[in-house]
């Protein structure tokens, strides 16, 4: 028979290896399920700057991470690194199951986060992290005075436009129609900003540069005509930020009797509670405001001490 853990946390980001340290410090029985490398996406982030408290200088968002997974080990978290494609998320006895294995346990922490929807052009996997970003209040900062393009048309993407012109000298938003889909509100504010630029009816077809991104191709949707943008001799580099929506890891849950949005992100309470008793949502893959670094470790350790909470109620 399997053992039964008190607490599963799917996913190794910020919030599912606070909610392991959290659990782990309880004397919990802890196990973190992860696919992949720990650190979700902040393992891609070189530099951060906005961690409350950080004192390493030339924080990225490895060594941090890195951090995070030795503190959990330190309190005994059990760790798997397994693909889990189907969940029973009912009754007291939670039942996931991969290709290799079945895990039990009192409570699930869903930290499985959610990934930004990608450019779709060539090179942009390459330059991630070298000039290619999907999170402006994260990487503002390292393009101050630079020039900075802006995927997208919808009501983050102007909104996160006009927060980088508080940092880049111009930034020009590329949007593939001819007009932003972003409330009037909103297109009221950035019409009136200086240094917002529009690039209409383009999209985005290949990044490049030497190490560091300072080339782009960019396509006209209505004539195909193709334009190379080259960054200024004196930068070196440009910045291209991508804000098409984010798709949040939560398709095994469908079907499961777990309640989600219309996009698949998870609805809790302020203490991290699904509609399923012992089953919590953590991080980016649950409905809120700001997806970051910090929120999301509080969301881990506010999880865990309810997945405590609850545990001690069933005895």
């Amino acid at each position: 028979m399997s053992k039964v853990y008190d607490v599963i946390v799917l996913g190794a980001g910020p919030a599912g290896l606070a909610a392991g340290l959290y659990a782990g410090r309880s004397r919990l029985s802890t196990l973190v399920i992860e696919k992949g490398k720990d650190g979700g996406q902040i393992a891609i982030t070189d530099d951060i700057e906005n961690y409350p408290g950080q004192i390493v200088e030339g924080e990225s968002g490895p060594s941090l991470i890195a951090r995070m997974t030795q503190q959990c080990e330190k309190f005994g978290v059990e760790r798997a690194s397994d693909v889990i494609n189907e969940v029973h998320l009912d009754g007291d006895i939670k039942v996931l199951k991969s290709a290799k294995a079945e895990y039990q346990s009192k409570t699930v922490i869903i930290a499985t986060g959610a990934f930004a929807r990608p450019i779709g052009c060539k090179g942009e996997k390459e330059f991630m992290g070298k000039g290619v970003s999907y999170c402006a209040t994260c990487d503002a900062n390292f393009f101050e005075d630079f020039e900075v393009y802006v995927v997208g048309g919808g009501d983050s993407a102007v909104e996160e436009a006009m927060y980088l012109t508080k940092f880049a000298r111009k930034v020009t938003i590329i949007h593939r129609r001819d007009e932003l889909r972003a409330a009037k509100s909103i297109q009221e504010k950035a019409f009136k900003n200086e240094k917002l630029h529009f690039m209409w009816d383009t999209v985005v077809e290949e990044v490049g540069g030497d190490g560091i991104l300072s080339e782009m191709t960019v396509k006209n949707v209505k004539t195909g005509e193709l334009t190379k943008i080259v960054a200024d001799e004196d930068d070196g580099m440009f910045g291209v930020f991508g804000f098409i929506g984010t798709l949040p890891n939560s398709k095994i849950y469908e079907g499961t009797g777990l309640e989600m949005d219309e996009r698949g992100y998870i609805p809790t309470d302020a203490d991290m509670h699904t509609n399923i008793p012992g089953v919590f949502a953590a991080g980016d893959i649950r409905v809120k405001s700001l997806r970051q670094v910090v929120t999301a470790a509080a969301d881990g350790a506010i999880a865990a001490t309810q997945a405590e909470k609850y545990i001690n109620e069933l005895k």
